[in-house]
């Protein structure tokens, strides 16, 4: 019995220190989280069932009219979509340099639509993260419509480009010219730090960024070991029509703010959902250990748990706040569409009108320089443990106090102004920030 005991023991401290570096095939599918087998609940769910009761009606009279209707669902302005034409999608055949596929960005839900095809939906479930779905608009108008999960899109999203967890994607490749991506060149998932000059390869991009050279706009094409670059000018665009016949598209644009707030939404996205499933699987373990044990099953996270969280409530402060943030061009970058007043509309600010959703587009892409994501679903969600060391650490940052001075980039003023925002707009604020912020 003290043989099989003390095998356990070493079989679940191993498991418990190895789960961050096990493959997200075998993580996320297991318990405590089974991703492919819960059932999600989460704003597209919610919209079939809406449908089927008679309270919601979506046009259905073409497929534009349906990705309307769904994205009022969503709650997803318009102005926020970007076009991809790089074949790195579900619907490779219908998505190219001459037909390319729109994406649209809401808080917590993603739309994509290729002319003819189907739509791709990503929705944010508050334990899961993104759950995948196909939604056919072409079904009887008397049906509803479907929201059908497609686990195929693990092969990509929840495999070798995301963070070991289904996460969402923006990539950086280098289209030939009828869209595939040229292997020999290599792709990058991009983040907030990724730099301006390595973004938007295989994407559209409207808007002036000054002298400073992206990726985006063009494609190449490989004859041996070289690769030549379309000559066609591809920056500081602000009319899509030298690249393909925009007719179909009610929208001539893919905005170069709705692209880069696409990519720090996605990237602490999956910081989020990350640091959750990782917490969660902490707990879980540190659980069935104490359990087998016969020692007090504890809630408050100890040794490799406690470890586990902490690390992983540092990734979430730093994503929150910008750390390592790529600069901007000089000059700064300017969007197309009405964009930008589409996503400040839609921040919460205080009482003298600030917001985290605040552009500033200068220098860096925030005014603020803390994350509207700590409004998401998911942060909401967050497991007790780890949410609670995320806002202990985030507040020992804004006041100037992290020992390493991780943050000396935020001055003084910023990070006041950050606690000043959130005590008065994030809700459940600790009582101790509120009675600091009144202080001053």
């Amino acid at each position: 019995m003290k043989t099989r005991r003390h095998s356990l023991i070493l079989g679940l401290l191993a498991s418990l220190a190895a789960a961050p570096a096990l493959h997200a095939e075998n993580e996320y599918e297991n318990p405590p989280i089974s991703y492919s087998l819960s059932d999600p609940h989460d704003a597209a769910q919610a919209l079939e069932k809406a449908q089927t009761e008679g309270k919601v009606k979506i046009d259905r009279s073409d497929d534009w009219a349906v990705l309307h209707g769904l994205l009022k669902q969503f709650h997803i302005p318009e102005s926020s979509q970007v076009m991809v034409f790089s074949k790195t999608s579900k619907q490779n055949d219908r998505n190219s340099p001459s037909t390319p596929r729109d994406v649209y960005i809401g808080d917590n839900a993603y739309v994509g639509y290729c002319l003819g095809g189907v739509m791709e939906v990503s929705v944010i479930d508050p334990r899961l993260g993104p759950i995948f779905y196909l939604a056919d608009p072409h079904v009887k108008k008397t049906e509803p419509i479907r929201f059908t999960r497609d686990q195929s899109c693990l092969s990509c999203h929840g495999g070798p480009f995301s963070p070991d967890v289904p996460g969402l994607l923006v990539r950086s490749v280098c289209p030939s010219q009828d869209g595939h991506p040229i292997g020999s060149q290599g792709s990058k998932v991009v983040d907030t730090t990724t730099p301006f000059e390595e973004r938007w390869g295989g994407w559209y991009v409207t808007g002036k960024h000054g002298s400073v050279i992206h990726k985006g706009n063009v494609t190449a094409e490989e004859v041996g070991e070289k690769v030549t670059l379309d000559p066609k000018p591809g920056q500081n665009v602000t009319d899509l029509s030298p690249f393909f016949d925009s007719a179909p598209y009610p929208r001539k644009t893919s905005d170069i703010v709705a692209l880069m707030v696409l990519e720090h939404q996605t990237s602490t996205q999956n910081i989020l959902t990350k640091a959750n499933q990782t917490a969660m699987r902490a707990m879980h373990m540190q659980k069935s250990l104490q359990k087998e044990l016969g020692e007090p099953v504890l809630d408050e996270p100890v040794n490799t748990a406690r470890r586990m969280i902490d690390h992983s409530a540092r990734d979430v402060v730093d994503a929150l706040l910008f750390k390592d943030e790529a600069a901007l061009p000089e000059g700064g970058i300017e969007g197309v569409g009405g964009f930008q007043e589409a996503f400040e509309k839609t921040g919460q600010r205080t009482v003298d009108g600030r917001s985290l959703k605040d552009l500033q587009l200068l220098t860096r892409l925030f005014k603020h320089r803390c994350s509207y994501m700590i409004y998401s679903v998911t942060f909401a969600n967050l497991i007790p443990q780890l949410k609670q060391t995320v806002l202990s650490d985030l507040w020992i940052a804004l006041q100037g106090l992290e020992p390493d001075h991780r943050y000396s980039y935020l001055s003084t003023s910023e990070r006041r102004n950050i606690a000043k925002i959130l005590v008065e707009t994030l809700p459940g604020a600790p009582t101790a920030w509120h009675k600091a912020v009144a202080a001053r």
